[in-house]
């Protein structure tokens, strides 16, 4: 690929002293996304890499193949109420996921779709999120356009799909706890970002009671900034089906969660559990409290209370800590069943709640579990489940096992048992094993000239397991191998395993993914040239930390959505949320690790680097899009290779962080970026 020098960007003499250190940041003017000198400089960016990347020969193809995976049916996110069960649906000419109601009795019954978000001709509009009413007459749902995830809550009829007058605004990520009757609910709203401070938009999250067709503004503060100090504190409710008990989760950071009982007859509240590091999810069904807890359990324990001795220290354990990671739990009538991971891989057992028995489930294969719920009444429950090269169906499980109950139809454009997945485990440089998924086709023999897609995570506790990717099976298609590494700061084995990857230890994370790297290259399944590697969002944070301390590692790189200049990401929209995982650059021993590896201050003039594309979106509300804009900027000006490893950086217009991406959005990316990554390693 040979592409024009990129665009100069003014480099202004700023330097800051921070603890005693003097931080040059000659590029902060292009945190400013709306100044006329920002937009030119971008506009000029994404001509450039447009004229780079349309003129890539295998795009075109790609990029059909893509959209041909993106439109497989898939199923997530089931959530069983009365004899329906809702779902989050893609699939066929959908452009946007849609909300599915299907029967939760008879599968042959035809699903309806209840909310279609592009029904009206705007593709970014999306479906966020949606919670039904016990009986399933009801669901409160949320939508938001150009992929800001800024919700707006509204209730449809689940019957007639007529919708009730009430709408509330700001409500992202809600969560929300209905009375059994649906009369009210129990729910989470943001202020209104025009009556705060600029600095505190998005943040002070509270919990609210709505009573159907009363004006939200009438609506009852449940829990407020005196119950939560600390602004970024994240609510989420639940409530009895009595609707007499009202549990508050309240998280704090990714590494702890305080519990809160409210009885609403009387207006006690009861801390069941606070100020501890521990993860902690709770439900009242009857008279008793059931979920999961890591205190005292790293890969967590399930316990159970009564509700008038609720306290941690009078919860008894129903499954104790073991080799697998809890992940959830579900009561289904006189059953319990447990969702777990091995090594990030889905398994799932069935407990009496008498404390008997553990029966494990059969799931369909290696894969993810990508939702479960049940009904608290009956021994029946929903899963979806999907893997690498298969994507997520509807199953329903009973006592009698796991029975499929809608899912793709059979697609001669996609055999899942074309494609081998497998775990394997590497050395990282203190000597830990790390998890290691390669995904590629079973007729693939790997080589030293293999072409190679290394990515990860590794942070806030999330489990990088082996769900449903259709990059995965391009790369595969083309030759290729698709590896996934689970280093430290995800969950792969459990809470420590994350607190290994965080804050002070942070930097563990990325040594684990150039271990990988090194690994999959020593072990003859690729090599340099051959090797790229990828990450968003935080494993934007990743990859970019990787390319600067190790600029040997890889030919080329696909940084998306990332954290890159880490001395001042709390000062943009919401990540004053992310400093528990990271920490505060305004206290001096956080600043002195976030400094040492915040890949914008890493960069170093005159070094050849790999190949970059960053990828953002103008509406993207969590990382804002200055981190790729400067480091775009400084990167492009150090390498010294930069002719034929150039530095793009692509700026998607209306879309955000990912989510609610239209599937025509979604594809000509994805195409961008394999074209981009298969141009450098030498892929047909």
């Amino acid at each position: 690929m040979k592409v024009p020098p990129a665009p100069e960007a003014r480099v202004d003499p700023l330097v800051d002293r921070l603890h005693g250190i003097e931080v040059a940041d000659p590029y902060r003017w292009l945190e400013d996304g709306d100044s006329p000198e920002t937009r030119a400089w971008v506009a000029a960016h994404d001509q450039r890499t447009r004229a780079a990347l349309d003129g890539l020969a295998p795009r075109a193809r790609l990029r059909q193949r893509l959209e041909q995976l993106l439109r497989a049916p898939s199923i997530t996110s089931p959530r069983l109420a009365g004899d329906r069960v809702f779902t989050r649906e893609r699939g066929g000419e959908r452009d946007q996921a849609v909300l599915v109601v299907r029967s939760a009795v008879d599968s042959q019954v035809p699903p309806r779709t209840l909310i279609d978000p592009g029904a009206r001709g705007d593709t970014t509009v999306a479906l966020d999120w949606f919670h039904p009413s016990p009986d399933g007459a009801l669901v409160a749902y949320g939508t938001s356009e150009a992929g800001d995830e800024r919700s707006t809550l509204r209730i449809v009829d689940a019957g007639t799909g007529e919708h009730q007058p009430d709408v509330i605004a700001h409500t992202r990520a809600a969560s929300v706890a209905w009375l059994a009757d649906g009369s009210a609910f129990a729910y989470t709203r943001y202020p209104d970002p025009a009556t705060v401070a600029p600095e505190d938009a998005g943040y002070h999250r509270r919990v609210w009671w709505h009573r159907l067709g009363v004006d939200p503004a009438a609506d009852e503060l449940v829990w407020g900034d005196d119950d939560m100090p600390d602004p970024t504190a994240w609510p989420h409710v639940s409530l009895s089906r009595d609707g007499r008990w009202l549990l508050v989760h309240v998280s704090l950071g990714w590494s702890r969660v305080d519990v809160h009982l409210v009885d609403r007859t009387t207006g006690q509240r009861t801390a069941l559990i606070e100020g501890e590091e521990a993860l902690t999810s709770l439900e009242v069904v009857g008279e008793r409290l059931y979920g999961t807890t890591t205190l005292g359990a790293s890969r967590g324990r399930v316990v159970t209370a009564h509700v008038a001795a609720p306290q941690a220290a009078q919860w008894t354990t129903l499954v104790a800590e073991s080799d697998a990671v809890i992940e959830g739990t579900a009561v289904a009538g006189a059953s319990l069943l447990v969702a777990s991971s091995e090594v990030a891989v889905a398994h799932l057992h069935r407990y009496r709640l008498d404390d008997s028995g553990d029966v494990a489930v059969e799931l369909p294969g290696l894969g993810t579990l990508a939702g479960l719920d049940a009904d608290r009444d009956e021994e029946r429950a929903f899963v979806a489940f999907s893997s690498f090269a298969r994507p997520p169906g509807l199953w329903r499980w009973t006592p009698a096992g796991l029975e499929p109950w809608a899912g793709a139809a059979p697609d001669l454009a996609l055999d899942p048992d074309a494609y081998e997945v497998r775990q394997v485990a590497y050395p990282s440089t203190d000597g830990v094993e790390v998890p290691l998924f390669l995904v590629h086709r079973t007729t693939t023999r790997p080589t030293p000239d293999t072409p190679v897609v290394l990515t990860g995570y590794g942070g806030f506790a999330v489990v990088n397991g082996p769900a449903w990717s259709p990059s995965a099976v391009a790369v595969a298609d083309a030759g290729g191998i698709w590896a996934v590494a689970g280093i430290r700061g995800g969950s792969e084995h459990g809470e420590d395993w994350h607190r290994a990857g965080m804050r002070e230890h942070k930097q563990q994370s990325f040594d684990d993914f150039a271990a990988a790297a090194d690994w999959l290259v020593a072990e003859g399944l690729t090599s340099r040239p051959r090797l790229a590697i990828r990450g968003g969002s935080n494993g934007g944070l990743l990859v970019g930390a990787a390319l600067t301390q190790r600029p040997d590692l890889c030919r080329a790189v696909h940084c998306a959505v990332p954290l890159l200049d880490m001395v001042r990401f709390p000062q943009f929209l919401i990540a004053r949320l992310w400093i528990a995982e990271y920490g505060d650059p305004d206290v001096a021993e956080d600043f002195a690790w976030l400094h040492a590896w915040s890949p914008y201050h890493r960069v170093v003039d005159g070094t050849c680097y790999p190949a970059v594309l960053l990828t953002t979106a103008e509406s993207d509300s969590r990382v804002d899009p200055c981190h790729a804009r400067k480091f775009a900027a400084r990167l492009a000006a150090a390498t010294s290779c930069g002719d034929e490893r150039p530095v793009l950086l692509r700026v998607e217009t209306r879309a955000g962080h990912g989510a609610g991406k239209p599937v025509g959005k979604q594809a000509d990316e994805a195409a961008d970026v394999l074209a981009f990554l298969f141009d450098q390693l030498g892929v047909g």
